[in-house]
C-alpha cells in the first residue's frame, strides 16, 4: 500500500514538472523576441526566473537570449551597421553554457503516468542540439576565438576554440545523424591545434598538455605538436614525461633532428654523459656529415677518459669542417689535460731520475698540444681562451717572443 502511495506521489510530481510554466520565462522571451529586442531586460527577467526555479525551460530561454543577440549582431555586420564582435561572441558563449545546462536538466528521469522513467523534457534535447549544430556549422565560436586572438586574449581564444571542438563530444550530439554532420576532419584537427597553441601562449599547461596528448599520434602538424608537448612538460618540470616524449619522437620522426638534439642535451646537462654518447652515436649514424655531432662526442669522450676516441671524433669533425676551431682546440686540449695529469703524477715521485724522466714525458705531451692551439688561434684570433693557453705554453717552453705577443694580445682584447 505504501509503495502505491509513493508511486502516485511521484506521478503527480512528474506531471507537475511537465505542466509548470514560469511567467518570468515568458516575460524574458517577449523581451528577447520583440521586433526591437531589449536584451538587458530579457536577461534581468530570466535571472529572476532562474532564481525562482532552475528548470530546463528557463535555461533554454536563457540561452535563446544570447542566440538572438548574436543573430542581431551578425545581421548588423551583414548590413554594414557596425557589429560588435565582442558582444556577439560573448552571447554565443553564454547561450552555449545555458543550453548545456538545459539539456542536463531535461534528461533527469521522472516517472510518466504509466510509472516509466522518461526524461523530464523529452523534446528539449532536439531543440538544443539543433542550435548547437548551427553554432558548429556556422563556426560562431571560431569567429569569436579569432577575434580574441587578434586582441591578444589568448586564454579567451582558447576557451572559444575549445567550446567549438567540444560540441561533437557533447552528450546531446551523439546521435548517428548529428555525428555525420560533424566529421573529425582536417579542419577539426586544425581548430584543436589552435586551441592548444592558445593554451600554450596563456601558460595554461594542463589544458595545453591535454590537447597535445590527444593529437601527438595524429597526422596534423605532428612534429610541431610533439615539440610543443615536450616544451610544456619542461615548463611543468615533468622530466619523465618530457624524456618519454623525446624518445617516442626520435623513433617516429627519424629525419627530424630537433628531438634527438634535445634528448642529447638533457643527458649531457643532467650528468648522464655515457647515455649522451650513445645517442650522439645514433645522431651521427643518421647525419654523419654534421661536424658538431662529432665535436660534441669528442668532448664527451674526453670527459669520460676515452682519449683515443676523442681524438678520432675531433678528426672526424675537422674532416667535415676544417674551419671548426673548437674541434682543433679539442685535440690540443686532450694532450694538454693528459700532460696536466702527468704533472700531478710526477709530483708524487721521490726518485730524482724517475722524476726527471716523468717531467720530460710530461713536456713532450704538452708540446703535442701546442700546434693544435696555434691552429685554433689562427682560426679564431679573438678567442681569449686560446690566447691564454698559448701564453702558458710559450712560458713553459721559454718562447719569450711568442709569450710577449700573446700577453700583448690579451691586454688589447
Amino acid at each position: 500500500m505504501k509503495k502505491s502511495l509513493i508511486l502516485a506521489a511521484l506521478v503527480l510530481i512528474s506531471a507537475g514538472c511537465f505542466a509548470q510554466k514560469n511567467p518570468l520565462v515568458k516575460k524574458a522571451k517577449s523581451y528577447a523576441m520583440a521586433e526591437t529586442p531589449d536584451f538587458g531586460a530579457a536577461r534581468a527577467a530570466i535571472a529572476e526566473a532562474l532564481d525562482a526555479e532552475k528548470t530546463a525551460e528557463a535555461y533554454y530561454w536563457a540561452g535563446m537570449i544570447g542566440y538572438q543577440e548574436m543573430t542581431q549582431e551578425n545581421y548588423n555586420q551583414m548590413m554594414g551597421k557596425g557589429a560588435n564582435q565582442a558582444k556577439a561572441g560573448q552571447a554565443v558563449e553564454e547561450s552555449y553554457r545555458y543550453w548545456v545546462k538545459a539539456d542536463e536538466l531535461a534528461q533527469v528521469p521522472v516517472l510518466n503516468k504509466k510509472g516509466v522513467e522518461v526524461p523530464t523534457d523529452p523534446k528539449m534535447r532536439g531543440n538544443v542540439s539543433k542550435k548547437m549544430l548551427e553554432y558548429y556549422k556556422q563556426q560562431e565560436l571560431v569567429k569569436y576565438g579569432i577575434y580574441l586572438n587578434e586582441q591578444r586574449d589568448f586564454a579567451g581564444a582558447y576557451e572559444a576554440f575549445k567550446m567549438h571542438i567540444d560540441i561533437p563530444e557533447l552528450a546531446m550530439m551523439q546521435s548517428d545523424k548529428l555525428q555525420k554532420e560533424m566529421p573529425r576532419d582536417t579542419t577539426y584537427e586544425q581548430y584543436k591545434y589552435y586551441a592548444a597553441i592558445f593554451a600554450v601562449q596563456s601558460e595554461m599547461h594542463p589544458e595545453a598538455i591535454a590537447l597535445l596528448e590527444e593529437m601527438k599520434n595524429g597526422s596534423y602538424e605532428a612534429i610541431s605538436v610533439n615539440q610543443f608537448l615536450y616544451q610544456e612538460y619542461v615548463a611543468i618540470k615533468d622530466t619523465a614525461k618530457f624524456v618519454a616524449t623525446l624518445q617516442d619522437a626520435i623513433v617516429r620522426f627519424p629525419k627530424e633532428s630537433w628531438f634527438l638534439q634535445n634528448l642529447i642535451n638533457y643527458y649531457i646537462f643532467s650528468g648522464q654523459e655515457p647515455v649522451a654518447v650513445e645517442y650522439l652515436a645514433q645522431a651521427i649514424e643518421r647525419e654523419p656529415n654534421v661536424a658538431q655531432y662529432h665535436h660534441i662526442k669528442g668532448n664527451l669522450d674526453e670527459n669520460l677518459g676515452n682519449y683515443e676516441d676523442a681524438l678520432k671524433d675531433f678528426d672526424a669533425a675537422l674532416a667535415i669542417d676544417p674551419t671548426l676551431a673548437d674541434a682543433m682546440a679539442g685535440k690540443g686540449r686532450v694532450y694538454y689535460n693528459q700532460a696536466v695529469k702527468l704533472n700531478e703524477a710526477a709530483a708524487l715521485i721521490s726518485d730524482n731520475r724517475e722524476y726527471k724522466k716523468a717531467l720530460d714525458e710530461m713536456n713532450e705531451v704538452f708540446r703535442k698540444s701546442l700546434p693544435y692551439f696555434e691552429k685554433a688561434h689562427e682560426m679564431e684570433p679573438q678567442d681569449r681562451t686560446y690566447i691564454q693557453i698559448l701564453k702558458g705554453l710559450y712560458y713553459r717552453f721559454n718562447m719569450d717572443d711568442k709569450y710577449n705577443e700573446m700577453n700583448e694580445k690579451l691586454n688589447n682584447l
